[in-house]
């Protein structure tokens, strides 16, 4: 490897890729790929530090003036993009990324330097925190950078944008309200003799939209409906992406869908929204403690107020206002009642597989320890996981448990020995009398 001693990012970082060099083994093969990931990560940090570093030393070479500062800029995003043999675009992402991380979120990019965090999650860092407002992202930069740190990005990225929505819910309804006026639908070509369609909606609406279109997918492919064909006989079906999008057009074109007969006329849409009680009567509590829409995140009161008093097809479950347990749900048998169904998918909100980011309302319900190994179907056994990972769980070789006292946390350990914990969106209190527990582990 090519090394400079005299140039180094950080002090000690030719040393950090020395003894990640030394640890890619043929006998730990994915060892070595997280090795090499976490070299190309502090590589591509110090590549934004010198773009940082470079178009600073333009600007202040420059003096200070707007036309200026814009012409450096288009200057030195020519100049790159012909170097790196990239579009103007693509460098202009890169500059903007560049700067972010370099003078607003400085501790960030140190993490990146180090392979703490990975460019996905400093890119989900500066997108989220940009948006909000600056005040917010200054107090949150710090929490941020170590729920990077901790997280896979997926969830890191949903973990920070409910922790913004919270820090700025007391503009949560106005902020709404000013984006519902932006609503709109666009068209954008694209290639093959296709276009795409974009649809920028409410974020209840928009969910309910796909929920629905989920369903009468799964209603028309047979997939989730008892279809027990074997996957070789449904090869030449169509997807679940390809039946969703005829779908749409059925509806939007005739106003009906000739594929799917009565069964899909009757099929509408579910969205689960949590509403803390003690917000449904109090506007100062409803401001720290907002509903929440599952895979969406808080909403203003008002609107769950709407919801709550609409249609059955709104699943409502209000909490406790002290322990947060939800109301009315509970019972044990092999398969879950709706009430249960409802309170491990609200628990989980997601698959509790590492990383996954399949909506709980889009998994199926999993027996942690099987029902033919003396598993109980209760709380303390019942975790969400989309097909994929249901599959996995049972035939990959993977050891998986609920950890016991833990409140739903999912311990994974794969093929490898690795050991991943998966904790679930919302922890929910355990009752037990005269048991003594493990410790959870974390």
């Amino acid at each position: 490897m090519y090394r400079d001693d005299e140039t180094e990012p950080y002090p000690g970082y030719w040393d950090d890729v020395d003894v990640r060099a030394a640890a890619f083994t043929p006998r730990d093969p994915v060892g070595q790929v997280t090795d090499i990931a976490a070299v190309l990560t502090m590589q591509t940090a110090e590549q934004y530090a010198s773009v940082a570093a470079l178009r600073r030393e333009l600007m202040t070479h420059a003096g200070s003036s707007a036309v200026a500062d814009e012409m450096i800029d288009r200057s030195l995003r020519l100049e790159l993009a012909a170097a790196l043999r990239l579009t103007e675009y693509a460098v202009g992402d890169l500059m903007a990324g560049s700067t972010a991380l370099a003078e607003r979120y400085p501790a960030a990019l140190d993490a990146m330097m180090h392979a703490r965090i990975t460019d996905q999650h400093a890119r989900y860092l500066v997108d989220l925190l940009d948006a909000a407002d600056p005040a917010t992202a200054a107090r949150l930069t710090r929490e941020a950078v170590e729920l990077a740190g901790a997280l896979p990005a997926g969830s890191f990225r949903r973990r920070l944008r409910r922790l913004i929505e919270t820090e700025e819910s007391v503009t949560l309804a106005e902020r709404h309200a000013r984006g519902v006026t932006e609503r709109c639908v666009t068209i954008e070509p694209a290639v093959d003799g296709m276009m795409r369609v974009t649809a920028y909606l409410p974020a209840v609406e928009a969910h309910a939209v796909f929920d629905r279109l989920t369903r009468m997918a799964k209603a028309m492919t047979g997939r989730g409906s008892g279809d027990d064909r074997p996957l070789t006989e449904r090869a030449s079906d169509r997807s679940l992406d390809q039946a969703r999008a005829d779908i749409l057009c059925d509806l939007l074109i005739d106003g009906i869908c000739p594929d799917h007969g009565a069964v899909a006329r009757g099929i509408r849409p579910t969205v689960l929204v949590t509403v803390p009680a003690l917000s449904l009567l109090d506007p100062e509590h409803a401001r720290t403690h907002p509903a929440e829409v599952e895979g969406i995140g808080p909403i203003g009161i008002d609107r769950a107020r709407e919801l709550c008093g609409a249609a059955a097809s709104w699943v409502r479950i209000l909490t406790h206002p002290e322990t947060g347990i939800a109301l009315s749900v509970g019972r044990t048998r092999y398969d879950p009642p709706p009430e249960l169904k409802r309170l491990v998918r609200w628990r989980a909100e997601r698959c509790l597989a590492p990383g996954c980011t399949m909506p709980a309302s889009r998994c199926e319900i999993d027996h942690t320890q099987a029902w033919v190994d003396g598993g109980e179907t209760s709380l303390e056994n019942l975790a969400p996981l989309c097909s994929g990972h249901h599959h996995v769980k049972h035939s990959g070789g993977w050891s998986v448990r609920q950890v016991a006292g833990s409140g739903g946390v999912i311990e994974w350990i794969s093929p490898t020995g690795r050991r991943y914990l998966v904790e679930p969106e919302r922890r929910m209190p355990v009752f037990q009398s005269g048991v003594d527990n493990e410790p959870a582990p974390f």
